[in-house]
């Protein structure tokens, strides 16, 4: 059994909150580099990188399927700044919000997220 899946199931329900190693291990009941080791041992990545990933997941559905404006995706996704939200795409998808948004934006009155 994945003891960890609550832990991510939190912060995938809680994504625009600060989230740390420290904090998540805490929630989980573990010192921070046991929580560390066995959320490597279960997901393959480190928790920053799956929280990171998880981010930029939920910016991209934000830019895909409403018309909120780029900080207010960057807040819901939980990247604190536009500033980093573009710097993670950047670096995980190769491309902008903007240009992210343009290319793969739902037709208006598709979108099965209400405005």
């Amino acid at each position: 059994a994945d003891a960890l899946a609550d832990i991510r199931a939190h912060a995938l329900a809680h994504l625009d909150e600060p989230h740390t190693v420290a904090t998540l291990a805490a929630r989980a009941g573990m010192s921070p580099r046991s929580f560390a080791r066995h959320f490597q041992a279960t997901t393959g990545t480190t928790p920053l990188h799956w929280l990171i990933t998880q981010r930029v997941a939920a910016a991209q559905k934000l830019l895909e399927l409403t018309d909120h404006p780029l900080p207010e995706v960057a807040r819901r996704a939980g990247f604190g700044s536009e500033v980093t939200m573009r710097q993670h795409f950047a670096s995980h998808l190769a491309t902008s919000p903007r240009d992210y948004r343009n290319a793969f934006r739902h037709p208006a009155g598709n979108s099965p997220i209400a405005r």
